[in-house]
């Protein structure tokens, strides 16, 4: 079969690290067309992906008819306009999570891709994640008896505002919340299901801080509580997952690998270890089984960032479902836009048939 081609927007961070690398360690796809304004982003393109064709809007990718795949990799306030435009464009689309900014803009979209016969998904890349698959196998197995908490972070320190990035401004989608905090309700959807409500906290804590930098997100599960942060200002490590059980308690330590090889310039096709996580950062299992006090350290899944971008190909090529589903990516977009609600309501809103997907 021939090689689909992609047309890559946004080559920033987020099309540098996320996409580019997978995109070229796949031998179905070539990353044929990318937007790269910048001469430093040209520089990075004609060095690291010598046959992309650097141009200089989105509409170059758009209204080439060359091109079966956009991959949106571009700031949230604009993942809807461009998931339309390829959309009625013709294109398969793959928009970077947050998916949309509401459940109106997601609606529409899944409509129109699925009125135009096209694939839609968004890059809820975490659920590929070494400590995520490790939980997810964990939670599975059983050991830790009936879960009652599980709780899920992202805590970084930079005590700074980053000049110039969008990220700090108050502008539709920003926060950390819409940012990390999408992939943590995905993975929790991903593991229990549809929450009843939700609550939030959602607060500005660096000086000048004009978006939300520090969040703790409630999701109420008949008799679980799911517990999800995130902060900038945790200058020292905390447990990425902390799970506790009427068995017992899991805490795991440290993130998944694949980020930090990829900033580093790392291709994943390249890498013989690739997705491995260090044994030092391996999870903790406290249990108490059959009278006996139990400790031991759970290894690692390994990370698997490629599978995603090589599951799109094979979903549209017919030969398996698609990873993420849309509706699923939206069912995040509505408990986001909920949590919003409850901190400003300082209330719990029921998430009672709200939910699509789950």
């Amino acid at each position: 079969m021939r090689q689909l081609k992609v047309g890559l927007i946004g080559f920033s961070v987020c099309g540098q690290v996320f996409h580019g690398p997978f995109i070229k360690g796949n031998s179905d796809l070539l990353l044929y067309k990318v937007t790269a304004r910048k001469a430093e982003q040209q520089a990075i393109l004609a060095a690291k992906y010598p046959s992309a064709i650097a141009v200089q809007s989105a509409d170059d990718i758009m209204n080439d008819p060359e091109v079966d795949i956009v991959a949106i990799a571009t700031s949230n306030d604009v993942h809807y306009a461009l998931t339309k435009q390829a959309l009625e464009a013709g294109k398969h689309v793959l928009v970077e999570k947050p998916f949309t900014n509401t459940v109106e803009e997601a609606d529409e979209l899944i409509a129109l891709a699925k009125e135009k016969g096209l694939l839609l998904t968004v890059h809820h890349n975490a659920r590929l994640h070494s400590d995520f698959k490790t939980v997810k196998k964990l939670i599975s197995a059983g050991r830790l008896g009936m879960l009652v908490n599980y709780q899920a972070r992202y805590d970084r320190f930079r005590n700074f505002l980053r000049v110039g990035a969008w990220r700090e401004e108050d502008l539709p989608g920003s926060g950390i919340h819409f940012d990390l905090g999408a992939h943590l309700i995905d993975q929790s959807l991903q593991l229990f299901g549809a929450p009843d409500a939700v609550f939030a906290d959602l607060r500005k804590q660096r000086e000048d801080a004009k978006t939300i930098d520090d969040f703790e997100i409630i999701l109420y599960y008949p008799g679980l509580k799911v517990s999800l942060f995130g902060q900038m200002l945790a200058k020292e490590p905390t447990p990425r997952f902390a799970l506790y059980g009427r068995n017992g308690s899991f805490v795991k330590q440290g993130v998944d690998p694949q980020e930090e090889l990829l900033r580093a310039g790392v291709f994943p096709h390249e890498h013989a270890n690739w997705g491995e996580e260090d044994v030092a950062i391996q999870g903790r299992l406290s249990l108490l089984e059959d009278g006996t006090d139990v400790k031991e350290n759970v290894v690692s899944e390994i990370g698997s960032g490629e599978d995603f971008y090589r599951n799109m190909v094979a979903a549209i090529r017919g030969e398996a479902e698609l990873l993420v589903q849309p509706t699923e990516a939206r069912d995040v977009i509505r408990i986001l836009v909920a949590a919003e609600q409850a901190n400003r309501e300082q209330r719990v809103v029921s998430l009672k048939g709200e939910l699509i997907a789950y």
